[in-house]
């Protein structure tokens, strides 16, 4: 349990499809992510305390760390994937992550349509989370916690029109015989009983080098955007990020990456520890699969609203 900092959080597949972990969770533990103690806790200690011998009293509790709330910060587009295309890598068939050597976060699929240019799109098998574009334009996305791995392309104008299909691999299913938990594209592309060939791919996986190294990018109206705010502060302590207002990413502090975020809840707050603040000026990048507009983030003192 505790906070699954980065890409380190896993999943479960327990007869119940994929069901990747949330960010931060404790299994109901004694002490919360800041190290406080909980009513668990509190309730635990006072029973083993019953049983000790007379006179004898149990260490006193540790003082809870110190915490702060952020006011609103307002992230604005900054760049995009699409402005910072990585090495490209031709490849007959799509590979997953693996085969191209990249353990972690995010990969480009793109293809020209020289056969069928519209119809049913099947992704077999997607691992984890994709969005799917023709011609720049988003489309929809793909998503095998809900086994949706099927998209209609529309009709276009465009001689060879070009299909994107941007990945996300989540959690990992770190037990049983669904541990070889290959992530991207798995297997094949098919576009009304076709097999797409010829694929340019782009390995995304948004390391600390890659995220302090984006520049001012000009393709902010497409979906993939990274937004950026700065702000200051005089004292640092621990506190939680809260993602309300954006729909799907990862978030950065300072170049340390804090986790994955996603609308459908049930968690909205990003755990940062004061370690990663630092007093004057500090840097939030957001990188967000679906928002294209800016907007605010916050910062509260626990992770419950």
């Amino acid at each position: 349990g505790g906070t699954n900092f980065g890409f380190t959080a896993g999943a479960n597949s327990g007869g119940k499809g994929y069901e990747p972990d949330l960010t931060s969770y404790d299994y109901d533990a004694q002490i919360d992510e800041l190290g406080r103690a909980t009513a668990k806790y509190m309730a635990l200690r006072k029973l083993i305390g019953s049983y000790l011998p007379k006179k004898v009293k149990l260490p006193p509790v540790p003082a809870p760390v110190s915490t702060m709330s952020l006011p609103e910060i307002m992230a604005v587009p900054f760049s995009s994937v699409w402005d910072n295309l990585p090495h490209v890598i031709r490849s007959l068939q799509p590979g997953s992550f693996e085969e191209y050597g990249q353990d972690y976060g995010f990969m480009l699929y793109s293809t020209k349509l020289i056969g069928h240019k519209s119809g049913q799109l099947s992704v077999i098998d997607i691992h984890d989370y994709a969005t799917v574009f023709l011609n720049g334009i988003y489309i929809g996305s793909l998503d095998r916690r809900l086994d949706i791995s099927t998209i209609d392309l529309p009709r276009t104008d465009v001689e060879d029109p070009v299909l994107d299909i941007f990945t996300e691999g989540m959690g990992r299913i770190n037990f049983a015989h669904a541990m070889i938990d290959r992530k991207g594209i798995t297997d094949r592309v098919i576009l009304n009983g076709m097999t797409l060939m010829n694929w340019d791919v782009y390995g995304y996986p948004m390391s600390e080098e890659f995220i302090n190294s984006l520049t001012p990018g000009t393709q902010l109206s497409k979906p993939g955007i990274f937004f950026r705010s700065t702000f200051s502060l005089d004292d640092t302590a621990d506190t939680f990020i809260d993602m309300t207002n954006f729909i799907k990413g990862m978030v950065w502090v300072n170049g340390h990456n804090l986790g994955r975020y996603w609308e459908i809840g049930p968690q909205q707050r990003l755990y940062c520890p004061a370690s990663w603040f630092k007093k004057g000026v500090n840097e939030i990048i957001i990188f967000d699969l679906h928002k294209t507009k800016p907007s605010v983030v916050r910062g509260f003192e626990t992770m419950e609203k």
